[in-house]
C-alpha cells in the first residue's frame, strides 16, 4: 500500500505516463526523442486505448471507427512518419437508418424528402421556420442547440434517439456545447443552399469526404509507437492498473500500481497522465481536499461495448458505418470493418460488422453474457433488414469502461474545480480526453501531450487551450490552415530546450490566465 508519508519526489526517478492510448504514448514517443526513457502503465492488455484494433479469429475491429484525420502538420506528419505506405487514403460515406429507410449524412434535402414523404417534409419545414421566428434562448442544451438550427420536428427524427443511446441522458442535458463542437456549420438552410446553388467556397462548411486509416486498423498506429517507445529505452506495462499516486501536497513522489495481484511503488520525477479525471483525483495519496473528491465524483463516463459479427457474404452495405435512429432496437451504430479497409477481414469472401453499444457499467446491458449479446446482436442486425440471420456465421464482444467523458450539466464547474487543484503539483500534468474531461479527438489528444513534453522541458504552454473553440475539427474550411490552427501550429514551432526543467505551480497558473 502507498505510505502515509511519502517521500520527496526523485528527480532522478523517470516521467511516468498514466495511460497507453494517442496521448500518452504520443508523450512517451517524444520523450524518447529527446533523449528521456519515460515508464508508461496501462491497465488494458492492448495499446491504443479507445483507438486500439481488436482481433478475432483474424477479423480486425475498431473499439468505435477512428478515421485519422487532422488540420494539425505537426500530428499528420508524425503519423505518416510512423507507418509510411501503411498508412491508406479512404473515402468516407455514413447514413443514418431511420423508419427503414437510409438517409444520407450529412443531410441532404432531396434525399430526406423522397424518404420522408411529402407531409412529414413540411412539417419539418414549418418547425425550421417557427425556430427562426422564435427560437430558444438562452441556448443552454443540445437539444436547444440543434433545435434552433435544424427545427424541433428534425431533432426529434435525426439527433434525439441517437444522441440518448450514446449519452444515456435526454438531450436537454447534454451541453451545448458538444453540438457547437461536432456540427457547427451545417444547419437546414446550410443543406438546402448547398443543394440548390453553387456557394463561394469561403462560406460553405461541410465534413470530410475522405480520410486516412492504417491498413490494419488503428491499433496498428499505436502499436507502432509502442515499438519505438520501446526501442527507444522507454518501457509500457499492460495489465498495470495504477491505484495510487503519492505526493507532499506540492509534488506527486511516486505512483502505486496493481499488477498481477500484487502491488508495487514506482517513483516519478514527473507525471503525465490520462487516466480518467475522476479515478486520477480517488487515487491522491494523502486524499484530495473534500470539495475537491466531491467535483471529481460529479463527473460521469459511458461505458461502450462492441458486438463483432462475421457474416458469410462479400458485400453488405457500402458504408463506412452507419448510424442507428431506431428506438426499436438498442444498437446505436453499425461499422462495417472491411469498408474501412480491406485488409481488416482475412476472408475477402467475408464481411464483418460492429454493432456498438452504448452502457453504464452495472446496467442492463452491460450485465448481459457474451452468448445473450451476440445473440441480440444478430437479432438487431435482421430486424433492421440488414442481413440475413442465416448468414450470420460467429461473433464475439469487446467492452470499453469509460470510453467516453459526458458532458452534462454541471460538468463545466466540476472540471474547473480539479483543474485548479491538480494544477498545484507542479510536476503533474492531465492530458488527452477523459485525462481532462474535454471532447479531444485523437490529434488534439496528441497536441496536448507534445505540449505537455515542451512544458517538462521548461516551456509554458496551456494545454486547456487546445481545442478551446467550438470548431469541429473534421469540418472542410477554405480557410488557410494556418489560420485555423494558430495556437497549435505557434505553440509547436517553439524551440526546445535541451534540459528539463522543472515549472513551479506558480509559473504554470501565471500562463494558464
Amino acid at each position: 500500500m502507498a505510505a502515509a508519508n511519502p517521500a520527496a519526489a526523485d528527480d532522478s526517478a523517470p516521467v511516468v505516463i498514466i495511460g497507453a492510448g494517442p496521448a500518452g504514448l504520443t508523450a512517451a514517443y517524444e520523450l524518447v526523442q529527446r533523449g528521456e526513457q519515460p515508464l508508461v502503465f496501462d491497465e488494458d492488455v492492448r495499446v491504443g486505448g479507445l483507438a486500439q484494433t481488436a482481433t478475432y479469429k483474424g477479423f480486425r475491429f475498431d473499439i468505435g471507427g477512428h478515421r485519422f484525420f487532422t488540420k494539425v502538420q505537426a500530428v499528420s506528419d508524425l503519423w505518416r512518419r510512423m507507418l509510411g505506405a501503411e498508412f491508406l487514403r479512404r473515402p468516407r460515406l455514413s447514413r443514418i437508418y431511420y423508419h427503414g429507410h437510409l438517409f444520407q449524412y450529412p443531410l441532404k434535402p432531396l434525399n430526406a424528402l423522397v424518404n420522408l414523404g411529402v407531409p412529414t417534409a413540411v412539417a419539418v419545414v414549418a418547425s425550421y421556420l417557427r425556430a427562426k421566428i422564435r427560437p430558444v434562448r438562452p441556448e443552454v442544451s443540445f437539444e436547444d442547440w440543434v433545435s434552433n438550427r435544424f427545427g424541433r420536428t428534425l431533432y426529434k427524427i435525426f439527433f434525439e434517439s441517437y444522441t440518448e443511446k450514446v449519452w444515456g441522458i435526454p438531450g436537454r442535458e447534454i451541453r451545448a456545447q458538444w453540438a457547437a463542437q461536432r456540427i457547427k456549420g451545417l444547419s437546414l438552410r446550410t443543406a438546402i443552399v448547398n443543394m440548390l446553388k453553387r456557394s463561394r467556397a469561403t462560406d460553405v462548411k461541410t465534413l470530410i469526404g475522405e480520410f486516412e486509416y492504417p491498413r490494419f486498423g488503428p491499433g496498428m498506429m499505436w502499436e507502432t509507437f509502442q515499438q519505438r517507445v520501446e526501442s527507444g529505452g522507454g518501457r509500457v506495462q499492460l495489465g498495470a492498473r495504477v491505484v495510487g499516486l503519492e505526493h507532499d501536497g506540492q509534488r506527486i513522489s511516486g505512483i502505486v500500481v496493481e499488477q498481477d495481484g500484487a502491488r508495487l511503488r514506482q517513483p516519478a520525477s514527473h507525471v503525465i497522465s490520462t487516466m480518467p479525471m475522476r479515478d486520477l483525483v480517488r487515487a491522491l495519496d494523502p486524499k484530495a481536499p473534500v470539495e475537491i473528491l466531491a467535483a471529481a465524483e460529479r463527473l460521469r463516463y459511458r461505458d461502450f461495448l462492441t458486438v463483432a459479427l462475421v457474416v458469410d457474404q462479400s458485400d453488405v452495405f457500402p458504408d463506412n458505418w452507419i448510424y442507428v435512429h431506431e428506438t426499436t432496437v438498442k444498437v446505436g451504430r453499425i461499422q462495417n470493418f472491411k469498408n474501412w479497409s480491406p485488409e481488416m477481414v482475412p476472408d475477402p469472401s467475408r464481411t464483418c460488422l460492429g454493432l456498438e453499444y452504448f452502457c453504464t457499467e452495472g446496467d442492463a446491458l452491460w450485465s448481459l453474457s457474451d452468448v445473450e449479446l451476440v445473440s441480440l446482436g444478430r437479432f438487431e442486425l435482421a430486424a433492421l433488414g440488414l442481413v440475413d440471420e442465416k448468414l450470420i456465421v460467429d461473433g464475439t464482444v469487446v467492452r470499453m469502461r469509460k470510453a467516453y467523458p459526458v458532458y452534462d450539466e454541471g460538468y463545466e464547474s466540476a472540471v474547473e474545480t480539479v483543474r485548479r487543484f491538480v494544477q498545484t503539483f507542479e510536476n503533474l500534468q492531465l492530458v488527452g480526453r477523459n485525462g481532462m474531461h474535454k471532447y479531444n479527438n485523437q490529434d488534439h489528444s496528441m497536441v496536448t501531450a507534445m505540449l505537455a513534453v515542451r512544458n517538462y522541458f521548461g516551456e509554458r504552454h496551456d494545454l486547456w487551450a487546445i481545442n478551446a473553440d467550438d470548431e469541429y475539427h473534421e469540418e472542410v474550411s477554405q480557410q488557410a490552415p494556418e489560420a485555423q490552427n494558430a495556437l497549435v501550429t505557434r505553440d509547436l514551432a517553439t524551440t526546445q530546450p535541451r534540459v528539463p526543467r522543472r515549472v513551479s505551480a506558480a509559473g504554470r497558473a501565471a500562463a494558464d490566465k
